[in-house]
C-alpha cells in the first residue's frame, strides 16, 4: 500500500455532505483535529464511520469514477450480458479488457477500498479505549469490522483470481493496524491470510451486532443481516457450501420479495422490502447517483444510457416473467436496435439509491450452496421460491444432473442480478470464460428486429450486439484469463517495492 499517499480520513474528513450525519460537521482539514480527541469518545468514533461510509460512496475521482459504484460498474461491464455503446463515455476501458489504460479508475477502486480499510483500522484498535455505553460500542466496532471485511473482500474477488484455484495465490497487502507516516509498505499477502482476517471479522461483528436494529430508512448502517449476507458471499467464494446457505437464509429472512408491480419501478429505493443494504441519495447529496447516467437507458434526464443489454440475453427468459417487460427494442435516432434493459430508472429528482444486497441474491446463493453440496431437491425448492416469485417457470428437477441445477442457477443470477455489480465477479468466482456472441436470428443470419420508427410507422434494423467478442490480444475468451483482474494502479507499484507481480 502506498503509505506515503494514503490521506487520514478523521472525523473533518466529511468534505462531503452526508445522508444521516450530523449536519454540523465541520470541513476543515483533517490536520486541525488531534486523534486524541478525535478518538477520545464513541459519538466521536460514530462520525468517523459515518464519514468513512461517506467517502466510499460520495468520492469523484472522474464522473466515470463515482465513489464505490465504480467497482459494481466495473464489474458489470467485463462480464457477459452487457453491451456497451462504445461511442458513449465511460467504461468502454472495462468492457474491452483495457482497464489497464485507465489510470483514474485504477487509483480510485485502490484509494476507496485500501482508505476504507485504514479508517476502519483506526476504529477497530482505538473504540474499545474510548469513553461511552458498551453498546454503542459494540455496534461501532462491530459495523468497522464488517465494513473492512467488505473492503477485501472486494480486493480478494477482482485483484486475485479464486480461492478455490489456489488459496496460496499472494493477492494485495493485508493491514489490520492503523497507518502512520513511518510505516513500512506490505508486500502481498496469500488469499489464504486474507480470507482468514474476512472471516475473522465477520464472525466478530456477527457477535457483536444481534441487537441493533436500525430504522428502514437507514440501510446503509450494518445490521446482523448485512453481516450474515457477507459470510454468505465469502463462503460462496471459497467453496464452502453449506455455511454459504446457510448465512444466505440467515441474511435474508427479514426482507420479502417485492411485489410483481414494483420490480419495473426503477431499483432506485432502498425502502424496497428486498433491499438488506444500500445507500440513500438525495438531491443535495447525489454523487453515487451519478452511476444511474450508464444504467437507466429509457430516462431523458439520463445523459450516456450506455449499459445495453446484449440481446442473447433476453433469450434466457420466458415470456411470463415479469423481467421481460423491461426489454426494449431502443427506437430513438443513434441508438436504434440497441436492446434496453430498463431495470434502473432516475426518480423524478435525478437521484437513485444505490442497492448493495438484496434478499434474491441471497436466495440464490442458498440455492447455490445446496446445489454444490448435492442436495438437488432443496436446490430445486429454493430457486424455484424466486422463480414464482418473479411470475417464471418452475424449475422442474426431475433427473437432471447437478452440473445442470447448478448451471440453471447461474443463468438465474446473471437475469436477477445485471447491472448489480456481478458481472465479472461471478466468472472469477466460477472459474467461468467470458461468453459473448454474435445475436443470431432463427435462419442464422444477423438478428433483425422491429422498431417504430420516428414517422411512427414500423420499421426493421439490425440488432446491435455485442462489439468485443475477443480479448485486446485478438485471442479468444479463456477461463482464469489476467484480462479479468483489475491491475494494480502505477503508482502503488512505483511506491511500494514491497509489491511482487
Amino acid at each position: 500500500m502506498n503509505i506515503k499517499n494514503i490521506t487520514y480520513i478523521a472525523v473533518t474528513a466529511l468534505l462531503l455532505p452526508f445522508l444521516g450525519c450530523k449536519k454540523e460537521l465541520t470541513t476543515s482539514p483533517t490536520t486541525s483535529v488531534d486523534e486524541a480527541v478525535v478518538y477520545a469518545n464513541v459519538d466521536n468514533i460514530e462520525t468517523v464511520l459515518n464519514g468513512t461510509w461517506a467517502y466510499m460512496h460520495e468520492t469523484y475521482f472522474t464522473l466515470a469514477n463515482p465513489g464505490y459504484t465504480t467497482i459494481l460498474r466495473n464489474s458489470d461491464a467485463m462480464g457477459n450480458d452487457v453491451a456497451i455503446i462504445q461511442n458513449k463515455y465511460g467504461y468502454r476501458d472495462a468492457y474491452n479488457f483495457t482497464i489497464a489504460n485507465s489510470p483514474n479508475r485504477l487509483s480510485a477502486i485502490w484509494s476507496i477500498l485500501y482508505k476504507v480499510i485504514d479508517n476502519t483500522n483506526n476504529i477497530i484498535t482505538k473504540i474499545d479505549a474510548s469513553a461511552g455505553s458498551a453498546d454503542k460500542k459494540a455496534r461501532i466496532k462491530g459495523q468497522a469490522l464488517a465494513l473492512r471485511a467488505n473492503s477485501y473482500l472486494n480486493l480478494v474477488t477482482f485483484y486475485q483470481f479464486n480461492y478455490q484455484l489456489n488459496p496460496q495465490a499472494k493477492a494485495v497487502p493485508l493491514y489490520t493496524t492503523p497507518t502512520l507516516p513511518n510505516s513500512v509498505a506490505k508486500p502481498k499477502a496469500t488469499l489464504e491470510e486474507i480470507y482468514q482476517v474476512i472471516i475473522a471479522d465477520l464472525t466478530q461483528a456477527e457477535a457483536l451486532l444481534p441487537a441493533y436494529i436500525r430504522p428502514n430508512t437507514t440501510k446503509y448502517k450494518i445490521n446482523i443481516d448485512v453481516v450474515h449476507g457477507l459470510l454468505a458471499r465469502t463462503y460462496l467464494n471459497m467453496g464452502k457450501w453449506d455455511l454459504a446457505a446457510e448465512q444466505a437464509l440467515a441474511a435474508k429472512k427479514n426482507y420479502t420479495y417485492m411485489p410483481v408491480d414494483e420490480y419495473a419501478n426503477g431499483f432506485n429505493d432502498l425502502k424496497n422490502s428486498e433491499w438488506i443494504w444500500g445507500q440513500g441519495q438525495q438531491p443535495d447529496q447525489s454523487n453515487a447517483s451519478y452511476t444511474f447516467h450508464f444504467l437507466d437507458v429509457s430516462s431523458s434526464s439520463s445523459y450516456y444510457y450506455s449499459f445495453m443489454a446484449d440481446p442473447n440475453f433476453k433469450k434466457l427468459f420466458d415470456a411470463t416473467d415479469i423481467r421481460t417487460k423491461l426489454f426494449l427494442w431502443d427506437p430513438l435516432p443513434g441508438r436504434e436496435g440497441y436492446l434496453r434493459y430498463q431495470k434502473f430508472k432516475f426518480r423524478p429528482d435525478v437521484t437513485g439509491d444505490i442497492v448493495m444486497m438484496r434478499s434474491a441474491e441471497m436466495t440464490l446463493i442458498a440455492a447455490e450452496g445446496f446445489a454444490r453440496a448435492g442436495n438437488l431437491p432443496k436446490a430445486s425448492e429454493t430457486l424455484n421460491e424466486l422463480l414464482t416469485a418473479r411470475k417464471a417457470t418452475p424449475f422442474v428437477l426431475g433427473v437432471q444432473s447437478q452440473e445442470a441445477v447448478i448451471a440453471n442457477i447461474l443463468i438465474e443470477r446473471r437475469k436477477e442480478l445485471w447491472g448489480e455489480g456481478f458481472g465479472i465477479s461471478d466468472i472469477l468466482r466460477t472459474q467461468a470464460s467470458v461468453i459473448r456472441k454474435p445475436a443470431l436470428g432463427a435462419d442464422g443470419q444477423p438478428l433483425k428486429v422491429t422498431i417504430i420508427g420516428a414517422d411512427g410507422l414500423p420499421k426493421e434494423v439490425f440488432a446491435k450486439q455485442h462489439t468485443t467478442l475477443k480479448f485486446p490480444n485478438g485471442k479468444d475468451f479463456v477461463p482464469n484469463s489476467p484480462y479479468y483482474l483489475v491491475p494494480l494502479p502505477i503508482a502503488e507499484l512505483n511506491n511500494n517495492g514491497n509489491l511482487e507481480n
